[in-house]
C-alpha cells in the first residue's frame, strides 16, 4: 500500500511528484531532483522557502500562545501584523480583519460591503448585489463562485448558488466589443456605469475585480485608464470598489499593491497568498476609515466570523513576512527582475509558434497560447496545451502555474511565471533558459495529430 492511499487529491488521474524539501526558490522531490518554483506555488511562496526570520516567529509564537479566541481575546501577534500592514496600504485602508485564505477574504469583503449600506442607511437598504466581472476567479466557496465569472469552475456547481451581475473583462487581445485599444474609449471600463444602470444603483453594494486578472486569463493587466474610471464610476453611483489583490497584494506586481500603479485607493482590499508567503494559511481585508466609522458609530459588530480570525500563529507569520519584504526591498526587486523577465519573455513569440501573446507586471507575467498566431484561434480543449508545457516544464525543472477556458468558458490555454520577490537575476535567466526550451518541445508536440 503507498502512503498516498488515504489522502483524497485533487485528481486521481494525475500522477504527481513527491516533495520532500524546499530551500530559496527550489523545490526537491524524494529522487533529489532540484525544480526552480518559477510560480511561487500558487503564486505564494513570495519570499522562497526556509526563510528563518518567519520560521522563527511562528516557532516562538507556538510556544508562547498559539490560540485565543477572538469573541474573547486580543492579541499582540495580529495587531503587529496589522500595523506592519498599514504601512503599505494605499490611501486610509489602515484596518485589518484576518481570515485564513483569499476564498474567506473575498467572503469577508461581500459581506462587509452590505452590513456597511444597512448600518448607513438601515435595515431597509435594498444595497446587496456585487457586479464582478467574466473571465475572474474570486474563490472556491458557493458565494464566491457566485460573484467569480471563471465557466470551467462553475459548471458543476451553479445550480447552488444565487448569481451576481457581470461585466466583461479587459481582454484587449481578444476585446468581446471586436474594438482596439486606445481607439474603444476603454469601453470594457465605462461598462459597468451601463451595468449599474441597468440593475439600479440603489441595489449594488460594490464592484470587485482582480487588478491584474490571474489564474483565469493568465496576468491580464489593463490599459491604464482602466482603473481609474472604475473608481470614478463607483464614487458618482455610490458603490463600493473592492479590488482582489490575493494574487497581486504585497508586492507581486512590483509596488506593494497593484492599484498603486495607477493611484488608486479602493475601498476594500482583499488578500491572502503572499500575506504570510505560504508558512501559514492566512488572508485579511483592509478596510477605509469611511466604512470603519460607519460600522464603530452603528451596530459596532460586524456580523461574520470565522474561527480562525486573527489567531496569533497566522499574525506572527504575517507580521514576520512584511517585515522580510521591506527589510529586503522585495517590492523594488519585484519591479527590477519583472522587467529583466518581461524582457526575456517577450522575445518568445518570435521563436515560439504557439506563443499567442506575452503580458502582465512586475513578477507576474503570462503567456496565451495559440494554435495559429495570425488568426490569435485558440487550441481546443482537448489538446491540453497549457497541461503539455507545464509538464514539459516539469521535466526540465521548472514550475508555471497553467490556466485555461478564458476564450469562450471551453477553449483557451494559458500559464504564469510568477517567481519568488527575492529571486535573482541568474534564476531568471535560469527560468527562462528552461522555458525557452520546454515550449519548443510542446510546440512540437502540439503540432503533431491527436
Amino acid at each position: 500500500m503507498r502512503s498516498d492511499d488515504f489522502v483524497f487529491p485533487r485528481n486521481f488521474k494525475e500522477e504527481k511528484p513527491l516533495a520532500v524539501r524546499a530551500e530559496g526558490a527550489y523545490i526537491f522531490d524524494e529522487q533529489g531532483k532540484r525544480y526552480i518554483d518559477g510560480c511561487s506555488g500558487a503564486l505564494i511562496s513570495s519570499i522562497g522557502h526556509g526563510v528563518s526570520e518567519v520560521t522563527d516567529a511562528i516557532s516562538a509564537q507556538l510556544k508562547t500562545l498559539s490560540f485565543a479566541h477572538p469573541s474573547r481575546w486580543r492579541n499582540m501577534a495580529v495587531e503587529e501584523a496589522a500595523e506592519e500592514i498599514a504601512e503599505i496600504t494605499p490611501g486610509d485602508l489602515n484596518h485589518v480583519w484576518f481570515v485564513s485564505g483569499g476564498s474567506e477574504a473575498i467572503e469577508s469583503a461581500v459581506k462587509m460591503a452590505r452590513q456597511f449600506f444597512l448600518e448607513r442607511d438601515g435595515s431597509a437598504s435594498p444595497r446587496h448585489l456585487v457586479i464582478a466581472r467574466w473571465n475572474s476567479y474570486h474563490g472556491s466557496t458557493l458565494g464566491t463562485m457566485a460573484i467569480g465569472g471563471s465557466m470551467p469552475r462553475r459548471r458543476f456547481f451553479s445550480p447552488m448558488f444565487k448569481e451576481h451581475p457581470k461585466i466583461e473583462t479587459h481582454y484587449c487581445y481578444r476585446c468581446p466589443y471586436g474594438l482596439e485599444y486606445p481607439g474603444c474609449g476603454v469601453r470594457c471600463a465605462h461598462d459597468l456605469e451601463r451595468e449599474i444602470k441597468r440593475i439600479g444603483a440603489q441595489y449594488v453594494a460594490a464592484f470587485m475585480a482582480e487588478p491584474v486578472v490571474g489564474s483565469t486569463v493568465g496576468a491580464l493587466n489593463p490599459p491604464d485608464e482602466y482603473w481609474p474610471i472604475i473608481r470614478e464610476i463607483c464614487d458618482r453611483y455610490d458603490v463600493l470598489l473592492i479590488a482582489d489583490e490575493v494574487m497581486t497584494g504585497f508586492g507581486r506586481t512590483g509596488k506593494a499593491f497593484a492599484v498603486d500603479h495607477w493611484n488608486v485607493v479602493p475601498d476594500i482590499i482583499a488578500a491572502a497568498k503572499a500575506m504570510a508567503a505560504g508558512y501559514i494559511p492566512t488572508g485579511g481585508i483592509f478596510v477605509s476609515e469611511r466604512i470603519v466609522d460607519t460600522f464603530r458609530k452603528g451596530s459596532g459588530a460586524f456580523m461574520h466570523g470565522h474561527t480562525y480570525n486573527g489567531n496569533p500563529i497566522s499574525g506572527a507569520a504575517t507580521a514576520a513576512t512584511v517585515r522580510y519584504m521591506k527589510k529586503h526591498r522585495l517590492f523594488d526587486n519585484a519591479a527590477l527582475m519583472g522587467d529583466l523577465l518581461a524582457s526575456g519573455m517577450e522575445e518568445l513569440p518570435a521563436s515560439v509558434p504557439i506563443v499567442g501573446q506575452v503580458r502582465g507586471l512586475g513578477l507576474m507575467r503570462g503567456v496565451e497560447l495559440v494554435a495559429d498566431r495570425q488568426s490569435r484561434t485558440p487550441f481546443p480543449k482537448s489538446a491540453k496545451a497549457a497541461a503539455a508545457v507545464t509538464s514539459e516544464c516539469m521535466k526540465r525543472g521548472l514550475i508555471v502555474y497553467p490556466g485555461g477556458g478564458m476564450v469562450d468558458g471551453v477553449d483557451g490555454d494559458n500559464f504564469m511565471v510568477a517567481p519568488p520577490l527575492n529571486i535573482t537575476e541568474e534564476q531568471v535567466k535560469e527560468i527562462m533558459s528552461i522555458l525557452q526550451e520546454s515550449l519548443m518541445a510542446a510546440s512540437a508536440a502540439l503540432a503533431k495529430p491527436l
